[in-house]
């Protein structure tokens, strides 16, 4: 029987050994090649800093897991009661969980929502009032980022319901620096049937320059992320909702296909 060819996983190094550990125990044959590296930008004194003024928000977004890490930095102090934590998924309100703060504090989308991202946790805080309330978005800051991210379409929809909405760099997203071999496996991955499992836009910014990625095949975790990557050159792209057990299935109807 002929072995599958590999998946990709292109998440920040932790994040894509994780899953690539995942996948190989669903018998998946996967490589994990990070396309971004993830780094804190914020300086103690300023984490610190924020955290002093937390009582003063109506509520915090955490636009992903990484947000919530460099945000509470390996700590977990009391969370405020008044203070509202909302999440586009349900993997960044486990990290906030797993962080310190209460499930009550915590708005999320369904766990059977079409989409993780900002419209969909819109759907559930967009009915509330808003006027004057000081929001602060807890967001990473990367070069190539495209102006009509969720993030920023979150952001306008605070401020046109009148919230006084800030934004916080706690961390930075950019290309890692890869080694000869991962440069290598890119170029076989691009022309023996494997598929690049693609959870971020920016990540397809990060490409190397002159890569074929005229017979190569992905698939993307969100409408927008499939889009960039049919944009950048991919030949098939597929799409698959978010989550771990869905990403497997999709993975094993095509790559068995």
């Amino acid at each position: 029987m002929t072995q599958a060819p590999p998946v990709v996983v292109t998440r920040p190094a932790a994040q894509a050994e994780l899953w690539a550990e995942q996948l190989r125990s669903q018998g998946l044959t996967a490589l994990a090649l990070p396309l971004i590296e993830i780094a804190p930008v914020l300086a103690p004194s300023d984490l610190r800093a924020c955290w002093q003024r937390l009582p003063d928000y109506a509520a915090l977004v955490f636009v992903s897991g990484n947000a919530v890490d460099h945000f509470f930095n390996g700590q977990a102090p009391a969370w405020p009661a008044n203070v509202r934590c909302l999440a586009p998924g349900p993997g960044t309100g486990q990290r906030l969980r797993e962080c310190g703060v209460p499930g009550s504090c915590i708005d999320e989308p369904a766990p059977d929502a079409p989409q993780f991202d900002s419209e969909s946790l819109w759907q559930v805080i967009g009915e509330r009032s808003w006027s004057g309330r000081r929001v602060l978005v807890v967001r990473g800051r990367g070069q190539g980022e495209q102006a009509s991210s969720g993030r920023d379409w979150l952001m306008h929809k605070l401020e046109q319901a009148q919230a006084r909405v800030e934004a916080i760099a706690v961390y930075e997203r950019r290309a890692p620096q890869w080694s000869a071999a991962q440069l290598q496996a890119m170029d076989r991955a691009c022309a023996d049937g494997s598929l690049w499992l693609l959870s971020s836009s920016q990540a397809l910014a990060h490409l190397p320059p002159g890569l074929d990625l005229s017979r190569a095949r992905a698939l993307a975790t969100h409408p927008r992320i499939a889009q960039a990557a049919r944009k950048a050159g991919f030949l098939q792209v597929f799409e698959s909702r978010p989550t771990l057990p869905e990403v497997i299935a999709s993975i094993k109807l095509v790559v068995h296909d």
